[in-house]
């Protein structure tokens, strides 16, 4: 005789998310696009820089066409002068996923939640569950450390926290590490640990380029930012009185436009460096998301299909 396990011992079933990862100019929102077309999903931003509204053609947002066609969410989030950082993001993201989820357990045809972006630390934040300090900015202590080199701050950082895991080489990641351990007392890799979720089941799939192609997808985006008018965007967010320091403006390209309106560089030369620092970009990008051995690369929408279907039927 089989014996029926009761419905309320049966452990439910986990939330299927994909998540879409890739270097700039990979095609990452077009595929998200199409895949949410096929199988009745909604799309997440995982972008640092398009959360930000009026910051349009820079952060390569998804056209209005593409967002009509699928619901979109975490794009547009907060004005270039608000606070917004990865804690605040996986919060949002996991309520976001969480709503779905449970919104799926009434539908008879299910929603895929499918994660996109470029900003690695988003997509592990989501993916391994880190749990991020929850310290606020403290403005004082920012700008005295914004004050200091990034020799300075690397070498403070090293003192405080010699295992610490952040990018020597940005300041701003520093002073945000310098910050919480100041505030905390504690080292900051103490403090950033992982916990998966149990509540979601994640497929990454990533895009795969030759880096040449690549390059020059991304050599040709630049010109077409500039063809629907990145210079007139950046003008406009000058003249409204935003501080360009500002973590929102540390999306590529403003800085060497500010360059070119205040008469430094040519138009010309500010063009070259944005492709320049974008190929620069991507190939972080790509060392970042190749260590994980979880991420799918795939070629073509036909591979990235195959995979979805697989994952939903599993």
């Amino acid at each position: 005789m089989i014996a029926l396990v009761p419905l309320f011992f049966r452990r439910p079933s986990r939330q299927k998310v994909v998540v879409v990862v890739g270097p700039t100019a990979s095609g990452k929102s077009s595929l998200a696009v199409k895949l949410a077309q096929k199988f009745r999903g909604i799309v997440i931003g995982a972008d640092s820089r398009q959360i930000y509204r009026r910051l349009d053609i820079a952060t390569a947002k998804p056209t209005k066409e593409e967002r009509s066609r699928v619901p979109h969410f975490m794009i547009d989030v907060v004005e270039p002068d608000e606070e917004f950082n990865v804690a605040i993001y996986q919060n949002t993201a996991y309520n976001l996923l969480e709503r779905f989820a449970k919104e799926n357990l009434r539908r008879a045809s299910k929603v895929l939640p499918i994660i996109v972006g470029g900003t690695g630390l988003y997509i592990k934040a989501i993916v391994d569950g880190l749990q991020i300090p929850r310290v606020s900015p403290d403005q004082d202590l920012r700008k005295k450390l914004e004050e200091k080199t990034l020799e300075e701050l690397k070498k403070q950082l090293l003192e405080l926290d010699p295992t610490a895991n952040v990018d020597l080489k940005n300041k701003r990641r520093l002073i945000r590490a310098l910050e919480v351990i100041l505030s905390t007392g504690q080292p900051f890799s103490q403090q950033r640990t992982a916990k998966p979720p149990e509540k979601f089941e994640f497929l990454q799939i990533g895009i795969d380029w030759p880096r040449e192609e690549l390059y020059q997808r991304i050599n040709e985006r630049v010109d077409e930012m500039t063809k629907k008018g990145l210079l007139k965007e950046a003008k406009e967010l000058f003249r409204a009185g935003y501080d360009f320091t500002n973590e929102a403006f540390t999306a590529l390209g403003y800085r060497h436009l500010i360059r070119h309106l205040q008469k430094k560089i040519s138009r010309d030369k500010a063009v070259e460096l944005m492709k320049r620092d974008h190929r620069h970009y991507a190939r972080k990008q790509l060392s970042w998301f190749k260590k994980d051995k979880r991420v799918h690369w795939v070629k073509n929408l036909a591979e990235a299909e195959k995979l979805v279907a697989k994952f939903l039927r599993s």
